[in-house]
C-alpha cells in the first residue's frame, strides 16, 4: 500500500467519522427539543451557556 492510499482511507475514515458524529448531535438536539430540554454548548472563544434545545436545532444543517 502506497503513502498515497494510506492517506486517502485515513481521508475517508475521517469523512465517516464526521458524519456519524453529526448526526449523533443532530439527533441528541431533536430528542432534547421535543423534551423542552436545554443544551450546555460552548462558543468559539471558550464561553459556556445553556441554550433551548430548540433554538439549537434551528442553527444545525440538515
Amino acid at each position: 500500500m502506497t503513502r498515497e492510499e494510506s492517506q486517502a482511507e485515513l481521508d475517508e475514515l475521517a469523512d465517516k467519522v464526521l458524519i456519524g458524529v453529526n448526526r449523533a448531535i443532530r439527533k441528541l438536539v431533536e430528542v432534547s427539543a421535543a423534551n423542552n430540554a436545554e443544551l450546555v454548548i460552548g462558543d468559539k472563544d471558550g464561553n459556556v451557556r445553556s441554550v433551548p434545545a430548540k433554538e439549537l436545532l434551528k442553527t444545525l444543517p440538515q
